[in-house]
């Protein structure tokens, strides 16, 4: 016999059929009724047992976290909240669970205690919920840009070069911890390393995106990038997942085009091809925000944030004009903000990109045209030599959720920047190369994928949002 799920089963009215189910039980209640998950759905189906007809052996390893196979008839339900479930005629105990030493019971935990047992949080009607969605969303990412004619680049995880210039990076060596090699200067002597030469894990694949958008045209990468970011809050993670599409012959116009376009398409993909699981997590934020004093809770509920960012075009302003509205809202001169706003060229911060999403304008937001100091050096320098052709996209509840630019394709200016910053320009040679050869406008973006699940699932905290998070002190699993 054909082994169903239970997504399929739910959705089944072909009653009186014989079928076989396998899962892990979540409830088991009167010595009759089980409700079994096996991860088709958020959805349990509710299996019925003779319990005259089960041996008594069995009825007691049918626990909470057990694996089990059962085979029956599926009927419509005589009871509420389900349409349908099985009248069980043979149960099979696949796995045991001690009921005494599972930790993931039927009760309600808190997000602390089940990253302590990440290997089992998945197992969680919330976990399984925003997993599932991060699948589809992970799938909608490559439906989006295989559709759109881009292609796939895998950039490298070991790399040599600084895309951000933070120098904030996880060093990759093979030299022997309790005998590193010194050079005459004292420094470690790289040359006896594994590539010759100090290396890292990436922070970025878009260096390397760059050069082959310059011969393919247009390509993504979606792949694993690293931050040795001593950050312990909800917003960071040290390994995360990036999502950065490159384009030649793109603008910034172009790029701003483009970024509102894919958010839109994977999120519509999500709200449609995931309505139990965002339903769930719609329910789940609301009863949060109920414990919350009315000043935290969220104005807007899980779906309708989602619509808002699908239904509304996002406004387009420059950092000149955001800076001047700051300065001049209430928060800034009641001195609310933690950050005061005093003059062109502050840095923002997710207050105050807030603050311009959900109070000023009232809709996703696009700055553009930052101060040249703050951002990276491959932005394009615009004519008044102060700012760059950068571009950030801004969501409700979150902040900036998208960073990119048009890059800097003139080979003397793109030289007189590595120049001021003191970047070696020989580690840049090849990256420099292609403003050599055949150079040409281009633009591109990153989204940090993590930021984008934790948006469209409205869990507070990203280290919720992927399977097993690396953070500073923590890489358990």
């Amino acid at each position: 016999m054909i082994r169903s799920n239970v997504a399929e089963l739910l959705n089944s009215n072909n009653f009186l059929q014989e079928v076989t189910l396998k899962g892990w039980v979540r409830t088991f209640r009167a010595n009759r009724f089980i409700a079994i998950n096996d991860g088709s759905t958020i959805n349990n189906i509710q299996c019925v047992v003779d319990f005259e007809k089960t041996e008594e052996s069995i009825l007691k390893r049918i626990t909470t976290g057990a694996a089990i196979s059962v085979k029956g008839t599926l009927t419509e339900s005589q009871g509420k909240g389900q349409t349908v479930e099985i009248q069980v005629s043979e149960i099979e105990i696949l796995g045991d669970s001690n009921p005494e030493e599972y930790p993931i019971q039927p009760k309600k935990h808190s997000f602390e205690f089940l990253r302590e047992n990440a290997h089992l949080r998945i197992r969680t009607n919330t976990f399984s919920a925003v997993m599932r969605v991060r699948s589809a969303l992970s799938f909608a990412v490559h439906k989006y840009f295989v559709e759109n004619g881009f292609y796939n680049f895998h950039a490298p995880i070991i790399t040599g070069s600084d895309a951000e210039g933070a120098g904030e990076m996880f060093n990759v060596s093979t030299l022997d911890k309790m005998n590193i090699p010194k050079n005459e200067d004292g420094e470690i002597d790289y040359t006896n390393d594994f590539f010759g030469k100090e290396t890292n894990l990436t922070v970025s694949g878009q260096l390397e995106a760059e050069t082959y958008a310059m011969a393919l045209g247009k390509v993504y990468t979606f792949g694993p990038t690293f931050r040795a970011e001593n950050s312990n809050t909800a917003r960071h993670l040290a390994e995360f997942w990036m999502i950065e599409p490159e384009v030649a012959f793109n603008n910034l116009d172009d790029n701003m085009d483009l970024a509102e376009d894919f958010i839109k398409s994977v999120i519509s993909y999500v709200l449609q091809n995931c309505k139990d699981d965002i339903s769930f997590l719609d329910n789940r934020l609301t009863q949060e925000d109920k414990s919350k004093p009315a000043i935290e809770r969220n104005e807007m509920s899980l779906i309708e944030k989602l619509n808002f960012v699908i239904d509304n075009n996002f406004k387009r302003v420059s950092y000149t004009e955001a800076i001047d509205i700051l300065r001049n809202c209430k928060p800034n001169k009641k001195k609310k903000f933690q950050y005061i706003i005093n003059e062109w060229g502050a840095d923002l911060q997710s207050e105050h990109e807030r603050y311009l999403v959900e109070k000023h304008f009232k809709c996703p937001v696009i700055l553009f045209d930052y101060p040249a100091n703050i951002k990276a050096f491959y932005m394009r320098l615009n004519d008044d030599g102060k700012t760059v052709r950068a571009m950030d996209v801004l969501f409700p509840s979150i902040g900036e959720i998208v960073g990119g630019s048009q890059r800097e394709e003139r080979l003397d200016v793109l030289q007189q920047k590595i120049a001021e910053l003191n970047i070696d320009e020989k580690e840049l040679w090849w990256y420099i190369d292609t403003r050599k050869f055949g150079t040409a406008v281009h633009s591109g973006f990153g989204l940090g994928f993590e930021r984008l699940v934790q948006f469209t699932t409205g869990m507070s905290n990203i280290r919720d949002v992927i399977p097993y998070p690396r953070t500073p002190q923590n890489a358990e699993f």
